[in-house]
Order: structure tokens, then C-alpha cells, then sequence
């Protein structure tokens, strides 16, 4: 009776090591599905090896009650030395015909965009990485979620 249960739980093991490997997956629900231009929501990362080659995306969860088909976001990083970068990305959430991008399912979909491939940081350290909507809208409804996520690529620089 031993062996098949141990034999389970050693095959439970190798499949979770074969996924991927995130530095960062975070993801926040936001307050009433809404979120406001005053709103910024910050995620921190811990750099430990600067050779390591890591895959950078942000996700997206929103209403398919969603009234635009982009989302402008302003994504600032502040390194470990103190400099901060700011850059303004816009996340295409339907395609020109209006159909949602990502995985729908009932009322939400979600979107995962890649911002960074193959992207490697100068610096070991905490790394901060805040997000703001830059849309023209003070309260964005339709917006229910945002993440990070940090995908280790298995290969280095």
C-alpha cells in the first residue's frame, strides 16, 4: 500500500520542478473592478544573479464591459541604486475587429502582454516596478486586475 502512494507523491514532485520558474507573480485585485488615476500599485523584486535572462509580462484582468480596446499604463522602475525609469506602454486588450484578447470566461478576461524578452538587470537588489493608468479617465471601471510576472528563461548573458 506503501509503494503506489510514495511512487504518487514522487511523481507530484517532478511534475511542479518541471514548470517555470518565476522570480515574480504577483497579481492584485482591484477595489470595486476600478481603478483610479491616484491608484498605483508597486511589486518588488529581489535580483540575485545578473546573468540570468529573464521574460518580463504584465496581466491584465478585466470586465468584457470593458468600454476601450488598449489600456495606457506608465510603468516605473526604481533600481537599487536609487535611478528611476519611466516608460509608457499601451496593452492592446482586443484586437481591431474588437474581439478580447487572452482567456474569456463569462464576464472577465485575462490578458497576459510579454513587455520584455530575454531582459537582464544591471544590478542585484530590490527592484521596484509601479504601475499607474494613463488612460484619460479618472476612474477606469472595467479593470478588475493587474500582475508581474518574472519568468526565469533558463538561459544567461
Amino acid at each position: 500500500m506503501r509503494k503506489p502512494i510514495a511512487l504518487v507523491f514522487c511523481l507530484a514532485i517532478l511534475a511542479s520542478a518541471c514548470g517555470p520558474r518565476y522570480l515574480l507573480k504577483e497579481t492584485r485585485k482591484l477595489s470595486g473592478e476600478t481603478w483610479s488615476y491616484g491608484d498605483s500599485l508597486a511589486f518588488q523584486a529581489a535580483i540575485r544573479d545578473t546573468a540570468q535572462l529573464y521574460d518580463i509580462s504584465l496581466v491584465v484582468k478585466h470586465r468584457t464591459d470593458y468600454n476601450f480596446q488598449n489600456l495606457y499604463l506608465r510603468i516605473h522602475t526604481e533600481f537599487p541604486d536609487g535611478k528611476k525609469l519611466t516608460q509608457v506602454l499601451s496593452l492592446e486588450l482586443a484586437n481591431k475587429a474588437g474581439k478580447w484578447q487572452g482567456a474569456c470566461s463569462g464576464d472577465h478576461c485575462t490578458l497576459e502582454v510579454p513587455i520584455q524578452i530575454n531582459a537582464f538587470f544591471n544590478q542585484t537588489g530590490v527592484h521596484t516596478f509601479t504601475l499607474e493608468q494613463y488612460m484619460r479617465a479618472d476612474d477606469l471601471a472595467g479593470i478588475s486586475a493587474l500582475g508581474i510576472r518574472i519568468k526565469e528563461t533558463g538561459a544567461r548573458k
